[in-house]
């Protein structure tokens, strides 16, 4: 990397400098996104400049033994430079410090090759389904306790999450039946669906009837994994299309992951 980049703390007062970025690139996501990273794992939220100016961003979170790498974004006119390996490497040095095993992340096509020259390899495909809530929303009664919802988020995903399955509880509506939980954010303005895990495909299909009946009219997003079918199956009879889609990747320690209980992730991408 030349002499005219550095590397700095991602702060605070930079998120409406990323948000404002991530819009132009037609990104979906919030201020709380960051609030939630940078408490969590600040050490991680890195920022370059090149020639003192503010050229890239990328983030990261730890979990148990697991962690996550989104919103590397690099600013239009400096891509093709080295500025997005240079921030992969400081997230990944990050996590490694932090006794990190297994690192994932959501890759677009453009992006996959210089994850694979870091070390990730594909362990599934994410399906970002659009559809659209139910005319007349009503309230709906919820009974659920949060280690059950946990406990069936590490059941997916093989590492205990709390720290994000606590904040999504918390700024969103949890729906649950006993054989599954889904949450219902509004994600810097997007409703979305996530995260959602169920053992069942009628414990789904509940969930999704609950959550589309609370919601009301609008348009309602999630990232979903391909290889999860009765997910995808629910959606179209429900009238959801794809809008889009992402590598599922992963580096180091091989992952307990059960894609079959993952019906969509807890946010858009960058924190599983």
């Amino acid at each position: 990397m030349r002499p005219e980049v550095t590397i700095e703390p991602f702060r605070p007062y930079q998120v409406p400098l990323f948000l404002a970025l991530a819009a132009k690139e037609g990104w979906k996501c919030g201020q709380w996104e960051f609030d939630f990273l940078l408490e969590n794992f600040g050490q991680g939220c890195w920022v370059a400049r090149h020639n003192q100016h503010v050229a890239g961003f990328v983030t990261s979170v730890k979990y148990g033994k697991s962690g996550w790498i989104g919103n590397l974004l690099v600013r239009a006119e400096l891509r093709g430079q080295g500025l997005g390996r240079f921030l992969m490497e400081q997230a990944i040095a990050s996590l490694d410090r932090a006794g990190t095993e297994t690192i994932w992340l959501t890759a677009s096509r453009s992006g996959r090759p210089l994850y694979e020259k870091l070390g990730f390899f594909q362990i599934d495909m994410i399906t970002r389904w659009r559809g659209s809530g139910d005319i007349n929303s009503r309230k709906l009664q919820q009974g659920y306790t949060l280690e059950m919802v946990e406990e069936l988020d590490q059941l997916g995903w093989g590492d205990h999450r709390s720290l994000i399955i606590r904040k999504a509880a918390e700024q969103g509506t949890v729906l649950s039946v006993p054989d599954g939980f889904c949450m219902v954010q509004n994600a810097g303005g997007t409703l979305q669906l996530g995260p959602w895990c169920c053992r069942s495909l009628p414990a789904a299909e509940n969930l999704l009837e609950q959550a589309l009946t609370m919601m009301g009219q609008g348009d309602v997003f999630l990232d979903v994994p391909d290889s999860n079918g009765n997910a995808a199956f629910i959606l179209r009879k429900r009238g959801f299309t794809p809008c889009g889609g992402t590598v599922l990747m992963y580096r180091g320690a091989s992952p307990a992951y059960r894609s079959q209980l993952i019906y969509a992730l807890a946010t858009m991408g960058s924190i599983g």
